[in-house]
């Protein structure tokens, strides 16, 4: 009875250690592998389920060790989000990138067949999508969870970012046939550098910046100086 006892209350601990461990990766990481939309999410949500589902019912591997493999299996995800989020290679090997597969009403067989797309698989997204013939698609793109975005003749709106968590987004000046240094140009001409900003839209011909709440505008910042050294003359004047 004893030992039983001693068994179940060992598998209790560790569930309950696991238990916390994915709560604290959540508050720690964010609520993406609560919708996962990443690579990274979904293997993050995958091996942290088989560690605590494999070590909970091992007896040879105590609280301890258990602890430890957690800890370690948390750090190595916070590094490889912190080195998505700061750069473009890490994040396109991570997440992999866009993918074009139909283009101004064609096909683009050769990428469908590397993607695994079958031809019942991509007409089911684009009925989902509203869209009955192919011809009638400017450009569909196969976003990296496996969603399709859908462009059609007449949109003159791009459905993708040109900046995210302040890196540029070549497939979307691809798209739009732009360069880094015209993006650099018009996000400067707004008082800002890219890295400033958490996201930029592609608008109506216009670049939407959304800057991130700590950056304060230049411009904001000026102003604010210029009406200090007002009053501050003014009130020498007065003396």
């Amino acid at each position: 009875m004893t030992e039983a006892m001693a068994v179940y209350g060992m598998v209790f601990a560790k569930l309950a250690i696991g238990l916390l461990a994915i709560i604290l990766q959540i508050n720690l990481m964010g609520k993406g592998n609560l919708a996962p939309t990443s690579a990274l999410d979904q293997l993050q949500n995958y091996v942290l389920g088989g560690i605590i589902g494999a070590i909970i019912y091992n007896d040879a591997i105590g609280i301890l060790q258990f602890m430890l493999v957690l800890i370690l299996w948390t750090i190595l995800v916070m590094t490889l989000k912190f080195l998505k989020g700061n750069l473009r290679f890490f994040k396109t090997i991570l997440d992999g990138h866009p993918v074009i597969v139909i283009e101004r009403g064609h096909i683009l067989t050769e990428e469908c067949m590397r993607y695994g797309i079958q031809s019942a698989e991509l007409k089911l997204k684009l009925r989902a999508a509203g869209v009955q013939y192919i011809t009638d698609v400017k450009r569909a793109v196969l976003e990296q969870n496996g969603q399709l975005n859908i462009v059609q003749f007449g949109d003159d709106n791009i459905r993708f970012d040109l900046i995210n968590d302040g890196q540029i987004n070549q497939f979307t000046l691809d798209m739009i046939e732009k360069d880094r240094e015209w993006l650099e140009q018009e996000v400067q001409e707004q008082g800002y550098s890219v890295k400033d900003i958490y996201i930029a839209e592609y608008k109506d011909g216009k670049v939407v910046l959304y800057p991130y709440e700590k950056k304060r505008r230049p411009q904001i910042v000026n102003s604010l100086k210029a009406k200090t050294t007002q009053t501050k003359d003014t009130l020498k004047s007065k003396i």
